[in-house]
């Protein structure tokens, strides 16, 4: 498969540099960047992304796609004008920082944050991905003196060695053992067994987890969870991180999952969402107890473009843009209306293709009764022009998290795809 090569904007003047596409993008990705992940691309046909709008992607052959996928990322869609406004102001002024002196654009970003979070995680320390902020976490966690790490069984965190280490998947884990010594996997939603792990390892445990567990297949704990672990935590001694890299900024139609029961943790980490779908970035915010350690010692954990005013105009513009469009609000209805029709277009096959549909806010995910299904049905979308995104830790899980500036148009699309998409599998999976 050969397509026209597209090309690349340049400078006034000069050639635009052609784009490579087809088999020989593949062929780049062979070479250079994995094998597997040539495969992958040649069994989608060899399309390359090569522009974005909204909540469409366009394929270099011309063709678009809505996208309900992304990992959470685009929870304002693609390249949002204010966002990109706002990073184009940074790039004409300065981009980058020296570190020397002040700079402004991420003292005002971690301002605009703060004014979000929970009552006194009032210190954010920006990074550049969710890993690199669950490793600021597990490292001020040591620096308070918890060295005991508990997670929760089919949590994901990241994939750096730390992050690695409480990311509890032994697919990824195994060939990278051994990792940070002392860490314990407990059940997600089972607070009997966090207590149990608290008890011996009480005043220098940190508990990490999520409020709704995204890679793990969209688990929603039962109400009060969170509640019972803030408590257990307080009783124990113990250091809470909470990671709503996914489902923060809105993504489960709240600004952060513990809102629902108003916990408040000693770190949250935030991610994805704070990107505003435009810039890599990160953060962790901490409360001034917790955060004592880092901010006696701004060299004690650094990062050379962690808080890069590019980065963190586009963060900036991203809390302004979801404070004036209301998309906390849009994406709990928005959430409700998806929800809904996911079930309504699964109903037919329950219990034979679908086993469960899970959701909250925009986060919604499809188990299924085999882990086939999930490729097939994926395929399936992808030819009627959606995508979508497997959970890497519940492999029979199909997973979406479209942003909340979706319209009536495009809606009709992805039922209308579901729909016929469930239904071609399933005649093919029982014949």
């Amino acid at each position: 498969m050969t397509r026209t090569p597209s090309t690349a904007s340049a400078p006034e003047g000069t050639a635009a540099a052609p784009l490579p596409s087809g088999s020989d993008l593949v062929e780049l990705y062979r070479k250079h960047l994995g094998s597997g992940r040539a495969v992958l691309g040649w069994v989608l046909g060899g399309m390359s992304e090569v522009r974005s709008e909204g909540p469409w992607v366009y394929a270099d052959d011309g063709r678009r796609f809505l996208n309900f996928g992304g990992y959470g990322v685009f929870i304002l869609g693609h390249r949002h004008p204010a966002v990109i406004a706002a990073v184009h102001r940074q790039l004409d002024a300065h981009p980058l920082s020296t570190r020397v002196f002040l700079e402004p654009v991420g003292a005002r970003a971690a301002q605009a944050i703060a004014a979000h979070t929970p009552p006194g995680l009032d210190h954010i320390h920006f990074v550049n991905s969710g890993a690199e902020a669950t490793e600021a976490a597990l490292k001020l966690a040591r620096a308070n003196g918890r060295n005991a790490i508990i997670t929760t069984r089919n949590g994901f965190h990241g994939k750096t060695l730390g992050a690695l280490s409480v990311t509890a998947n032994a697919k990824y884990q195994a060939p990278f053992e051994p990792l940070l010594p002392d860490t314990t996997q407990v059940t997600y939603g089972d607070p009997a067994d966090l207590k149990q792990a608290l008890a011996t390892r009480r005043d220098r445990a940190c508990v990490i987890l999520e409020p709704v567990q995204g890679e793990g297949g969209v688990r929603i704990p039962e109400p009060g969870y969170l509640t019972e672990v803030a408590a257990l935590c307080r009783e124990f001694g113990a250091l809470l991180v909470v990671d709503e890299i996914q489902t923060g900024m809105g993504r489960l139609g709240t600004w952060w999952g513990v809102d629902a029961e108003d916990v408040r943790p000693d770190v949250l980490l935030m991610g994805k969402g704070l990107s505003g779908g435009v810039m890599p970035i990160a953060a962790m915010a901490a409360t001034e107890e917790a955060y004592a350690p880092f901010s006696r010692d701004p060299f004690l954990h650094t990062s050379t473009f962690g808080a890069s005013p590019i980065a963190c105009a586009a963060a900036l513009a991203t809390v302004e843009t979801m404070e004036r469009e209301q998309i906390v609000a849009r994406a709990s209805t928005l959430g409700e209306r998806i929800l809904s029709g996911v079930r309504a277009a699964c109903a037919p096959h329950q219990d034979s293709l679908v086993r469960e549909v899970r959701g909250k806010g925009l986060l919604i995910g499809i188990e299924f009764a085999e882990e086939r299904a999930v490729g097939e049905v994926l395929l399936e979308l992808i030819a009627r022009d959606v995508l979508v995104n497997h959970s890497l830790n519940s492999t029979r899980v199909l997973r979406l998290s479209p942003p909340a500036l979706v319209d009536g148009a495009a809606l009709d699309l992805f039922f209308t795809a579901l729909t016929e998409a469930l239904g071609s599998t399933a005649a093919r999976m029982s014949g």
